[in-house]
C-alpha cells in the first residue's frame, strides 16, 4: 500500500507565521492600518521622504511644522494621507526598536510587513531603516527618559464667600479654592463657582459608577 504525503503549501507573499507574534503586537494598531490603505497611492521617493523623517524625528525630536502640508502639496496627496502614513512608520518603527536586534529576524520583519500588504518594494526600505547603520543611535535615542508633564505632589481646597466686590456691597457668594503643589515646584490656585464644583462632582460620580459597573464584569476579573 502506498501514501502519498503532501506537503503544506508555502506560496504566497502575504504568508506570515503564525507561531510568532508581529513586531507591533498581537492586534494591528489603528494608524498601521491607516498608513496601509494610504500607500497604493504613494511613489517610492514620497514614501523614502516620509520614512526619513520619521528616522530623523526619532534622533532628533523636532519635525518641521510645514513638512506635511509641503509634502502634500509636492505628492499631490491629500493632507490627511501623509500625515496617516507618517503616523503607520513611526508606530512600526517604534515597535521595530524595542525587540533586540538578536530577537527580530530580518526574515520576520519582512513577513510582518508583508501581512499588512506593503508593497515589496517599501519592505526594502523598511529592512534598511531598522537594520542599517544607524540603529545604534535610534536605539540609543529611543532609551532616552521622554518629556513628561509635572505629577501632582499635594492637593488643598477651601472655601471662601465673596462680601462684596467692586460692583455690589454685598454678595455672599461661596467659592471653592483648589491649591495644587506641582512636582516640579509649582504652585497653581483655581478658584471654582459652586455651580462648577457641583458639576465636577457629578462628573467624577459618574466616572466611579461606571468604573464600577466595568469591575462587575467577568471579563475584567482576574482568575486563580
Amino acid at each position: 500500500m502506498s501514501m502519498n504525503i503532501r506537503s503544506p503549501k508555502t506560496g504566497g507573499s502575504n504568508l506570515q507565521d503564525e507561531s510568532r507574534t508581529p513586531v507591533w503586537g498581537i492586534r494591528t494598531p489603528t494608524e498601521v492600518k491607516a498608513m496601509a490603505k494610504c500607500l497604493k497611492d504613494v511613489k517610492k521617493p514620497v514614501f523614502r521622504k516620509l520614512l526619513k523623517a520619521v528616522v530623523e524625528y526619532i534622533e532628533s525630536a523636532e519635525l518641521s511644522e510645514d513638512f506635511f502640508t509641503n509634502l502634500s502639496a509636492e505628492a499631490n496627496l491629500p493632507y490627511e494621507s501623509v500625515a496617516s502614513i507618517y503616523s503607520g512608520l513611526l508606530t512600526i518603527i517604534r515597535a521595530a526598536f524595542r525587540v533586540p536586534l538578536s530577537s527580530l529576524k530580518q526574515e520576520a520583519f519582512k513577513s510582518d510587513l508583508k501581512s499588512i500588504r506593503l508593497p515589496e518594494e517599501f519592505v526594502e526600505d523598511f529592512v534598511s531603516a531598522v537594520y542599517g547603520a544607524k540603529r545604534s543611535m535610534i536605539e540609543e535615542s529611543l532609551s532616552k527618559p521622554s518629556t513628561r508633564l509635572p505629577s501632582l505632589q499635594r492637593f488643598r481646597w477651601r472655601v471662601d464667600v465673596a462680601i462684596s466686590n467692586s460692583s455690589l456691597s454685598r454678595v455672599l457668594e461661596p467659592s471653592v479654592l483648589l491649591e495644587l503643589v506641582l512636582s516640579n515646584g509649582t504652585v497653581k490656585q483655581i478658584t471654582v463657582p459652586v455651580s462648577k464644583f457641583h458639576e465636577l462632582r457629578y462628573n467624577v460620580s459618574s466616572v466611579l459608577k461606571e468604573m464600577e459597573e466595568l469591575e462587575k464584569r467577568s471579563i475584567l476579573k482576574i482568575q486563580d
